[in-house]
């Protein structure tokens, strides 16, 4: 390959002439996004060493209603020896557990959630801290691959609070929450029984897919669980010592026989069928072989 000089400088001498006049014509803004930072940073620090509480308070009201919501949760902090005990005291509560939300600091949110419902469970705002702290975990679970101990929470959180709500408007989207986070969960399952599978672990397998089946009884997926079942035992039974290949080659015509009881009109049925006749195939010419070795003798 040849290094062509000229043509490299012209293709970066023209980048930088771009990032250049691109640097002269951004700078200006730059510059006043930097003054504007530095100088409600300033403001703010003269706020927060203001010995006024009430002057503090109706500053951290001011910065919760523009959205600016680091500072309005260190004012609700500071304020809290000061509005405890007062009618205040809630409303301010529920603003700074969602400070915490909005700032996409679950964890805190789901804690400072669940204390604002304990500390007021007759109060007007109750319902929905619990709601927002189910919501705060749904919001902390991960891709898939991944622990699921948030999604569990979630799920589980969000099952008693239809249970303790039945009639809040908030139902119909904790319920699509449940499905959402029991589809993840499905879905993880899943890929464990399928790694067991791929690795050759095929009794294993086996058992997985019938778990997740057990778990899942109304997965739309069933059938295709059914049907990996029927596929990892008849590998098992290929994989086995002639001995005990008729047995698990039975098994594999039992589980065949239990795809079709439940599946009929699956249409992996017909794969399904396939599998009990080679199964049974097998079985015959096994025995046949032993048969031939007994005359031998």
């Amino acid at each position: 390959m040849r290094f062509n000089v000229m043509a490299y400088s012209a293709y970066f001498g023209w980048q930088n002439l771009n990032f250049a006049h691109f640097m002269k014509r951004a700078w200006p803004i730059l510059l006043l996004i930097v003054i504007i930072s530095t100088s409600c940073a300033s403001k703010f620090s003269k706020v927060l060493k203001n010995k006024d509480n009430e002057f503090k308070y109706k500053m951290a009201e001011q910065y919760y209603a523009k959205g600016k919501y680091n500072y309005a949760q260190q004012l609700f902090e500071e304020l809290f020896p000061y509005i405890k005990g007062t009618p205040r005291f809630e409303d301010m509560y529920y603003k700074y557990a969602y400070t915490a939300y909005y700032q996409n600091d679950y964890s805190n949110a789901e804690n400072l959630f669940k204390s604002f419902s304990e500390t007021f469970p007759n109060g007007l705002k109750a319902e929905e801290a619990e709601y927002m702290r189910a919501f705060s975990f749904y919001k902390q679970s991960p891709k898939v691959e991944l622990d699921q101990s948030a999604t569990l929470k979630a799920i589980s959180l969000m099952q008693a609070f239809i249970t303790q709500h039945p009639t809040s408007a908030r139902v119909k989207e904790a319920s699509m929450i449940i499905d959402e986070g029991r589809q993840k969960l499905e879905e993880k399952e899943f890929r464990s029984a399928e790694l067991y599978y791929n690795l050759g672990y095929y009794r294993a397998a086996a058992v997985a897919y019938a778990i997740l089946m057990e778990n899942y009884p109304d997965s739309q997926r069933a059938d295709e669980y059914k049907l990996n079942i029927i596929k990892s035992y008849y590998r098992f039974a290929e994989m086995s010592i002639p001995e005990r290949q008729p047995e698990r080659f039975e098994k594999v015509i039992e589980e065949v026989q239990d795809f079709m009881d439940r599946f009929p009109d699956s249409k992996f049925a017909p794969e399904a069928t396939t599998f009990r006749t080679t199964s049974t195939n097998n079985i015959k010419n096994l025995q046949n072989e032993q048969a031939k070795k007994a005359t031998q003798l």
